[in-house]
């Protein structure tokens, strides 16, 4: 349990303590709604489009955010606000002197304040990025997973809840509900979620009584949880004679029912209010002020029954606090059923200043700093001021181990094999790795790691297989283990991976996050992948295995587009290695991509097709080792070069055995064909723009892989959309064809599957002599 940590001797009692609080909440309410009508109403808007903002949901939240960050939060707490009431976040900012008043006129302008809080792009402090529903949600959940694990390396993080707060439509989101059952969360005590139930979304007030439902989910996964429903003024009403029958009117009363009386003036509220005899003898005692007052006064809003409840916090388990709120509240726009993105009048906001203290000449005050605001204010800035991490630096990371595999080896495996091999070649880089997976750890081959390493818990399990000599994978469960186990939930997966990526910048402590899953679900997580990145998180995601390689599961688990989805991910680099070797060389580039101010993350796909790592004719001497390695990091290396060449194969990952092939063919009558294997489409293409003046990427590998001295036709194959390899021709502005996969696949063996998508041998050939 928790009291507020605001200095008593500020006060000389409750009362005073409660009327300072309640004049900087009318002027964060009232700074909020201002940011947003200068950027609707008065700044220069000469393209006539909507600029947009959320007034009626900032208010629903300002009583809320007051109490939480003028009393209860700490320094080292972090809090994810919701994305609609990102201009509180910035009034409150504003009055504790973290953000400058030149920026509250540039709420969603260019360089301005951004539409919702972005850790990344807003000038003041932002914990969480928020904005897409239920990501940012969940996101302090896996901020407590990764703040945990830090602590594990011996490296101090401070402590500190990690406080979500959520819209009550934002519960419809599916990732919320992934979130909360997964077993490691009910362990989370320090994860606190406050949750706006104003019971309105974007089209319509919400048409059922769904709280209880809601209430009693959480409850279900191991949740505390809190309730702040009704106002003193309310509570004061029940204790009075029909007191009992105004309680059961509104608890049994519909959301719509509420929301009208919420637009009814006095005189309506005493004809559709009462519904038995004792309810209208009530009603008939209390003036109109009282009753107008009364319907509204829901606890969300009461500055004392949110600070009790807060003080209600349970840290050994997480806990949810359901908030009844008014969507609009203290705003003209309160309760209407169409005031989500609705903007005040001209003469409302004249109003609402008037209530707020200000003038319209000079809208951006704060309290005087002798003011009792004021020192509240300063005292608040003090307690949450915190100084800034220094970042730690990454142990170094080898750029090559050293080994060239043999026989026969698929890249999947490879990748337990290459961080087997860091362990021991650079431990302490290595201790810095965490892998994570969906329930998928021994299939995608990480059995070995897990082994070596251990899996991650907050606390030791007892191993109860230990003494199964059956046993192969061992399920060690302590706190220094590296490999984080979830359930089957890709939503998850990546979440925990954008925050884990992330502690460079929160804590100053970089880690190494290496996210494992089938490639066919990628896209299935790559939403919340994609918005950890913007967020400032750096990663490793692996999709393995890839596209058709994995022939007999059958076209529901055969990946298409995932390559390319990799090439245009910002902020992503993308490989798809052909061979073993490979993986460890593009593996260790993207290691060393991690933790830092100018860190990439990367997307590795993977496949289970077993090639003879011969092909991959690494070089013995090595200086043409060293050159090899370069260009399969920068993106291709050519690997079949002929004295006079009338056709490249450009291939990619697991086909570049059938490139091989159809260029001995091609070459046994005749036709020269050189073979390049490009493992980063990406990079490739950032070369190929950076060629013409659109930005400022290396462009040597062009010239290694693809020199206009050998300039000829060419066939680009791999086991995805061929569009993905197409911008090639552009390189030295030649004729092509392009193989791939571009519709569902089928069940069958390896070569029958690759006949059916013509991405085997006897395609290739063809496709190269139709060319000439």
């Amino acid at each position: 349990m928790s009291a507020p940590i605001v200095p008593p001797a500020m006060f000389d009692t409750c009362e005073d303590r409660l009327m300072v609080l309640a004049e900087i909440e009318q002027r964060v309410r009232w700074l909020a709604t201002a940011i947003i009508d200068h950027a609707n109403r008065v700044r220069p808007n000469p393209t006539g489009l909507k600029v947009g903002g959320h007034q009626a949901s900032s208010a629903s939240m300002t009583t809320l955010m007051t109490a939480l960050w003028f009393e209860h939060l700490r320094s080292g707490d972090r809090v994810s606000v919701k994305p609609h009431a990102s201009p509180v976040l910035h009034a409150i900012n504003y009055l504790l002197g973290e953000l400058d008043e030149s920026y509250l006129t540039t709420l969603r302008e260019f360089g301005g304040l951004q539409s919702y809080p972005s850790r990344s792009k807003d000038p003041d402090p932002v914990d969480y990025s928020t904005g897409s529903v239920g990501i940012g949600a969940t996101a302090p959940i896996w901020g407590a997973v990764a703040r945990r694990y830090v602590t594990t390396l011996g490296e101090q993080t401070g402590a500190g809840r990690q406080y979500s707060l959520v819209g009550d439509a934002e519960l419809d989101e599916g990732a919320v509900w992934e979130a909360l059952m997964d077993p490691m969360v009910a362990e989370l005590g320090e994860v606190v979620w406050i949750v706006d139930l104003n019971r309105q979304s974007l089209d319509r007030v919400v048409p059922n009584i769904g709280a209880p439902r809601l209430q009693g989910m959480f409850a279900a996964a191991g949740w505390q949880v809190l309730t702040v429903k009704y106002g003193q003024l309310l509570h004061e009403l029940f204790e009075r004679p029909g007191g009992d029958a105004l309680r059961t009117r509104i608890d049994e009363m519909s959301n719509p029912e509420f929301q009208r009386l919420l637009r009814c003036t006095p005189a309506q509220l005493r004809e559709r209010l009462p519904d038995t005899p004792e309810l209208a003898s009530l009603v008939r005692t209390l003036d109109d002020g009282t009753l107008h007052a009364a319907i509204r006064n829901l606890g969300g809003h009461d500055l004392q029954a949110v600070g009790d409840v807060f003080a209600q916090i349970d840290d050994t388990r997480p806990t949810v606090i359901f908030a009844y709120t008014v969507k609009g509240f203290g705003l003209a726009s309160e309760g209407h059923p169409q005031n989500h993105s609705s903007l005040l009048s001209t003469d409302q906001i004249a109003a609402l200043a008037e209530r707020s203290g200000v003038s319209l000449d000079a809208p951006w005050q704060r309290f005087g700093p002798d003011s009792p605001a004021g020192r509240a204010c300063a005292t608040t800035a003090q307690r949450l001021r915190r100084d800034p991490a220094a970042l730690a630096a990454v142990p170094a990371l080898p750029s090559d181990i050293g080994r060239t595999p043999s026989g026969k080896a698929t890249t999947q495996a490879a990748l337990g094999r290459t961080l087997l091999d860091l362990t021991r070649e650079a431990p302490e880089a290595a201790r810095r790795v965490v892998t994570l997976c969906p329930d998928v750890s021994s299939s995608t081959n990480l059995g070995g790691w897990v082994n070596k390493v251990g899996v991650w818990s907050p606390a030791e399990r007892k191993n109860w297989f230990e003494d199964d000599a059956e046993t192969i994978l061992h399920w060690r469960e302590r706190p220094t283990g590296q490999h984080i186990e979830l359930g089957i939930a890709e939503g998850n997966l990546v979440g925990a991976l954008g925050e884990l990526g992330a502690t460079w910048s929160r804590w100053g402590q970089p880690l190494l996050p290496i996210g494992i899953l089938y490639d066919p679900f990628v896209e299935r997580a790559l939403e919340p992948w994609s918005f950890g990145i913007y967020a400032g998180g750096q990663s490793i995601l692996v999709g393995t295995p890839s596209g058709v390689s994995l022939a007999p599961e059958g076209g529901a688990h055969q990946s298409i587009t995932t390559p390319s989805v990799g090439l245009e991910q910002p902020g992503c680099t993308t490989y798809e290695p052909a061979f073993a070797i490979d993986v460890e060389w593009t593996l260790l580039a993207s290691l060393a991509r991690l933790g830092r101010p100018d860190g990439t993350s990367t997307y590795l796909r993977l496949s289970t097709r077993p090639v003879d790592q011969s092909l991959a004719a690494v070089p013995s001497d090595p200086g043409a080792r060293e050159r090899r390695r370069r260009q399969a990091v920068a993106g291709a290396y050519p690997l079949r070069t002929c004295e006079q060449p009338v056709v490249t194969i450009a291939a990619m990952g697991a086909t570049v055995p059938e490139a091989l092939v159809a260029a001995e063919r091609l070459q046994s009558f005749g036709t020269a064909a050189d073979v390049v294997v490009v493992t980063s489409p990406g990079l490739l293409f950032d070369a190929v723009q950076a060629r013409s003046g659109h930005g400022t990427a290396d462009t040597w590998i062009l010239d290694a892989a693809f020199p206009v001295r050998r300039a000829t036709p060419l066939v680009t194959l791999l086991d995805g959309h061929p569009h993905t390899l197409a911008f090639l021709t552009g390189v030295n502005q030649v004729r092509a064809t392009h193989l791939g996969v571009t519709r569902f696949g089928q069940s069958g063996d390896l070569d029958s599957v690759y006949r059916y998508h013509r991405i085997d041998a006897d395609s290739v050939v063809a496709a190269a002599l139709d060319l000439l």
